[in-house]
């Protein structure tokens, strides 16, 4: 049995969320390497008025997720497989020993830059609910036609996608799906145009940036949300980490990777649960839990239980903390 770590992407940012991190030495250490790297205090991006900006919010679930997975592994609870969305993909990576956190937060900031000053207003992401991909796909390719900048981003379920384009494009897309039988279309807490061709531009540059950097093979299983396959040589994921901004997010096919490979219990990293509600249906015979929702405490006991038969787990707890 094996337990991937999986790590949210931009839209699962909430105010404070590097404040309600756990009391916990190993949250304090990162924090102090991103403050130190930054040359500002972390603790500064995640008020309401900091993560109007793109970079902040990369930057915060960057911080978050590392963070985090080191407060796990503290405690003895390490992941045998890392998946993040989007943004995710960094501390995934760190996680996974492919880049030091210092190198994933120049890199992040970088790459938050990119897409903001690319799309500083106008755009943005919508989600789809109650509506497959091959119903909707063809309806984007016709708006194209019809010259609105509209794409699909996001399969994140079967029944939940995630459009990408002008706010314009995607109120057409919105009424047009609704009128095809969609339930829902809901604009989502992003600011730019992620996973399509709007961002081949900056994704370039990104490629540019990764370039001058050694990355170090992954100690653990490493899965691609863009690919939805497993990635071993440092190429790869070079090539990932630079290009997930622009290329679509098949987060179900990961999931169902992950169970393939023998995941059985999927811990999100905080702030949230969005990743967790939709691994779960994925995950029947396993069990799916958020960080941001679980006692430190239980998360241990679960992780225990996953590698009771391996003798991979140790705790080491001198103290039960908890996540808010």
């Amino acid at each position: 049995m094996s337990i991937v770590f999986t790590f949210p992407g931009q839209g699962a940012q909430t105010p404070q969320m590097l404040h309600r991190l756990s009391q916990h030495p190993s949250v304090a250490e990162t924090l102090q390497q991103a403050s130190d790297t930054l040359g500002l205090d972390a603790l500064s991006l995640d008020s309401a008025e900091a993560l109007r900006s793109t970079i902040s919010v990369q930057l915060c679930l960057l911080i978050a997720g590392v963070a985090s997975a080191r407060v796990l592994a503290a405690h003895g609870c390490e992941p045998d497989l890392v998946a993040g969305l989007s943004i995710g993909a960094y501390p995934a990576a760190v996680t996974a020993g492919v880049l030091p956190f210092e190198q994933a937060v120049q890199l992040v900031a970088l790459r938050g830059q990119l897409m903001e000053t690319a799309y500083p207003q106008g755009f943005g992401m919508t989600a789809i609910l109650g509506i497959r991909e091959d119903r909707l796909e063809p309806l984007l390719a016709s708006l194209r036609a019809q010259g609105h900048q509209v794409y699909l981003a996001n399969i994140n379920a079967e029944t939940q996608l995630v459009i990408a384009g002008s706010e314009h494009g995607m109120q057409v897309a919105s009424e047009a799906a609704l009128a095809l039988g969609a339930h829902r279309a809901k604009r989502l807490a992003i600011s730019v145009p992620s996973h399509c061709s709007l961002l081949d531009a900056p994704a370039a540059k990104m490629v540019d940036a990764l370039a001058t950097l050694t990355l170090q093979a992954p100690k653990l299983t490493y899965l691609s949300a863009s690919s939805a396959r497993a990635l071993w040589k440092t190429e790869q994921i070079a090539d990932d980490l630079a290009n997930n901004m622009a290329r679509q997010v098949r987060w179900h096919d990961t999931a169902v990777v992950a169970l393939e490979r023998g995941a059985q219990l999927a811990v999100e990293m905080p702030p949230g649960s969005v990743l967790t509600r939709l691994v779960k249906p994925v995950f029947r015979a396993g069990l799916a839990l958020s960080m941001a929702e679980t006692r430190l405490d239980s998360l241990l006991s679960f992780c225990a239980r996953e590698h009771a038969n391996t003798g991979v787990y140790s705790s080491n707890n001198s103290q039960d903390w908890v996540t808010d």
